[in-house]
């Protein structure tokens, strides 16, 4: 819904958005004011993968030798898809003690050793085949998959300089409207958003088989595209 106020010399347009409010500003002589919405649509160019290496024993010893024979299987699934090990990132392990909470005195009962590990794709038919085999190995317990842009300030500018242009055009049409030259920009805010494609985490026991031979989830197929938005607030000087 937009609403306009008229100074005596100027003209201010106001609209409100759903997804940005623009900016309290006061009303300036021979200026007006313009909000506008811009898009940057592309496909992702990167699959992200991310899983736990988790393991419990009775001792801390025994299960981190056990998150410790999951991680070098893990190793062996990235080498068997081509992909040095290297590319993969590994947080710290935690070791947490295990309590009997039925028992009063809370005795430790075992320990449980976890790690957090996540891996950028860029050839998207690993993806199926690998964390098949991950999910076979016993590896994690789930796995997750999101689709994102690997130059995503690239994407905010062009969805900046689309809602510019926006804002740009409604400016020079209520000023052609009103009998006024549009001047140059004085003013201007920019917010931007991003949606990321996430996949539901994908458990063990519950993934479709697949065989060696089966295509990847992503063949034959366009992963959801990757869209940024900006809003843009701007001021422009009337002549």
């Amino acid at each position: 819904m937009k609403s306009f106020a008229v100074t005596l010399c100027s003209v201010l347009l106001l609209a409100s958005f759903a997804v940005a409010q623009a900016p309290t500003l006061t009303a300036l002589p021979n200026t007006v004011f313009v909000g506008a919405d811009g898009k940057f649509e592309t496909a992702p160019d990167t699959a992200l993968i991310q899983f736990n290496i988790s393991a419990q024993a009775d001792t801390a010893k025994a299960a981190y030798d056990q998150a410790s024979k999951s991680a070098e299987t893990t190793r062996g699934v990235l080498r068997s898809n081509g992909i040095d090990p290297k590319a993969a990132e590994i947080g710290f392990y935690s070791i947490n003690p295990m309590y009997d909470w039925k028992n009063p005195k809370r005795k430790v009962i075992g320990y449980q050793v976890t790690t957090s590990v996540s891996l950028k794709l860029k050839d998207f038919s690993k993806i199926g085949p690998m964390t098949q085999q991950l999910a076979d190995a016993s590896v994690s317990e789930s796995q997750s998959l999101s689709y994102t842009l690997e130059n995503m300030d690239e994407a905010k500018t062009k969805a900046v300089a689309d809602a510019y242009h926006r804002a740009h055009s409604s400016a020079q049409a209520l000023a052609s409207a009103s009998g006024r030259t549009l001047g140059e920009l004085s003013y201007a805010s920019v917010d931007t958003f991003e949606n990321i494609r996430v996949i539901a985490p994908m458990r063990r026991g519950v993934q479709m088989a697949m065989s060696a031979e089966a295509a990847g989830p992503t063949e034959q197929f366009t992963p959801q595209n990757v869209t940024v938005t900006a809003h843009v607030n701007a001021m422009f000087v009337l002549k």
